[in-house]
Parts: structure tokens; C-alpha cells; sequence
């Protein structure tokens, strides 16, 4: 192995034992022992002629300069990786280790399909599939891409859009009759609401098909952020709720659930894509960017951008 292949190899090593937070789960990892993975962080800790990393009898952090090298460490790999898919042998072969970051609802479904489906035309690339409703910090999770419904809160990346998503307002047919056969959507502030947070609150923004505006305020007698517990609260006749068709096509089909007010629309929520802005973008992120681009949009109740 050449000198600077060894380089890279420790500062994958270094990537890796950052984003695990343990030196013994990064080297199962990458196929190591332990104590192979401590000389390889200690040489290049010897080699920087700087502390890297803090190790105390139960926890691992990085230094300050163990947290500056971390992306620059990630950028070069990224390069090397982007001089293999130039330049490699096997031009058509995609590889390496993909980790996505999607919310958990979407992400256990539609996303992961095709996510699945994307390695099974690039059987080489493995797959780290993390989900998480909440905002991350994309450095220091160290994922390729972090698919979110709504917008970004980091300024540092670049944001895609890949699609919007149609929300409803359903109920079940016994909460449908307490409609009396209403047709105003002002008659759903009757009704109790239960609401998933953060999209939802004391006000519910509506459009419909001409374009008209309305706000409702509902009591909201249940309030979660799992749409999962809701779905369950909504079936149990907790109340209405705003729901992405994706996920109550199915409820909707059977009669489970009900379109409460055909013409109505609440706010639609974007599906954005956030990944490092890098000079060197490995081939299997931008071929995994393009399957999500043309896979989300296909996905019921998820209009193209």
C-alpha cells in the first residue's frame, strides 16, 4: 500500500470512528480489531502531531481540531472516491457506503423502497438508512444526504426539491355524520381536532379548487408528533386531522377513513433533498439523488415540483 493510500485509509478510519462515537463499533465496522483501529487513529494522531479525539472509561468526543479535521477528512475521501468513479477500471460499477438520513414515517415506506430498489441496480453501494423526524446537524451526523418534508434549517447546504405533498382533512364516517352533510368548512370548528406537531397548531391554513382562502381553529384535543399515534387517535374517533394522502390512500380506498371536505386543501409541504455542497460528489450520490427525483414524485398524493 502506498503512502498516501495509507493516509486515506487512516482518515477513513477517523471518519468512521467520529460518527460512531466508539472505537470498537467502527472497527466491526471496517472489518478490524479494536486494537488495529486504536493504532491506526493513534498514528494519525502522530502524524498530525495533534490530540484527535477524547476517550474517558465510557465516552468518545473530538477535539476542536479533531472536529475541523472531520470534514476536510470527509472531502478528500469524497475526492478519492470521485477519482475511482472517473477513472476506475470498472466504470460502470457503483460502490461505497451511502448513509441517508429520511423521516420515519415516509422513510419506513415509500423512501425505503426506493432506496431498496436504487441498490438493486448498484448491488456494491451499502446502504446506512438512519431515520429521524427531527432536525440534525449534517456535519456531525456525516450522512450523504438528509431527505426532509419541510424546509432545511441549515443555509450551508444545497436543498432539492423533489416534491410536494398533498395534504386532507379526514375523519371517520361517525365523525363524517356529525357533519350533518355540511359543505362549508367552517362547520369543522365544531368538531374536536387532533393535530400533529410541528405542522399543525391552533390554526389550519385551507385552499380550495378556485383558490379560495380559509383558516380554521378547532379545539385540538389530541396533539402529537407521531403520525403514527394520530392515525390511531383519528381512527379511535379522537377527531379530524390534516393527513399527507400517502399515508391514508389505503384508509381512504376501504372506507376507514373519509375526505371530510373534497374541495379543501391544507397547506402542502415540500420534500426537500440537503446534501454538502462538494466539488467532488461521489457517482453513487448523485445516482441516488436522481432516483429520488424521479421515485418521489411518483409516490399517490406527491406532485412534482
Amino acid at each position: 500500500m502506498t503512502r498516501s493510500l495509507d493516509r486515506l485509509t487512516l482518515l477513513a478510519t477517523f471518519v468512521r470512528i467520529a460518527e460512531r462515537g466508539s472505537i470498537s463499533a467502527a472497527a466491526r465496522d471496517l472489518g478490524l480489531s479494536q486494537p488495529s483501529a486504536s493504532r491506526q487513529l493513534a498514528d494519525l494522531e502522530n502524524r498530525l502531531g495533534a490530540q484527535l479525539v477524547r476517550r474517558t472509561t465510557h465516552d468518545l468526543s473530538l477535539t476542536p481540531t479533531g472536529l475541523g479535521l472531520l470534514a476536510d477528512a470527509r472531502e478528500l475521501l469524497d475526492g478519492w472516491q470521485a477519482v475511482e468513479d472517473r477513472h476506475g477500471g470498472a466504470t460502470e460499477a457503483v460502490g461505497g457506503r451511502l448513509k441517508v438520513v429520511a423521516p420515519i414515517a415516509l422513510g419506513q415506506g415509500h423512501l425505503v423502497d426506493i432506496a431498496l430498489q436504487f441498490r438493486q441496480r448498484h448491488p456494491a453501494v451499502s446502504l446506512d438508512w438512519a431515520l429521524d423526524d427531527q432536525p440534525i446537524r449534517f456535519v456531525d451526523v456525516g450522512c450523504d444526504c438528509w431527505i426532509k418534508i419541510g424546509p432545511v434549517p441549515d443555509d450551508t447546504l444545497i436543498v432539492r426539491p423533489l416534491g410536494r405533498v398533498e395534504r386532507l382533512l379526514v375523519g371517520t364516517p361517525a365523525v363524517a355524520a356529525e357533519l350533518n352533510e355540511a359543505t362549508e368548512v367552517g362547520a369543522l370548528e365544531k368538531l374536536p381536532c387532533a393535530a400533529l406537531q410541528p405542522f399543525e397548531g391552533a390554526r389550519i391554513q385551507l385552499t380550495d379548487r378556485s383558490g379560495r382562502t380559509a383558516s380554521l381553529s378547532p379545539p385540538i384535543t389530541f396533539s402529537t408528533t407521531s403520525i403514527a399515534a394520530l392515525h390511531r387517535a383519528v381512527l379511535a374517533d379522537a377527531g379530524f386531522a390534516v393527513f399527507p394522502r400517502w399515508f391514508v390512500e389505503a384508509d381512504l380506498a376501504s372506507g376507514r377513513l373519509v375526505d371530510l371536505m373534497p374541495d379543501w386543501r391544507a397547506e402542502t409541504l415540500t420534500i426537500n433533498v440537503a446534501y454538502a455542497p462538494s466539488r467532488f460528489q461521489p457517482r453513487r450520490l448523485t445516482l441516488f439523488l436522481d432516483a429520488l427525483g424521479a421515485g418521489v414524485p411518483a409516490i399517490a398524493g406527491i406532485d412534482p415540483v
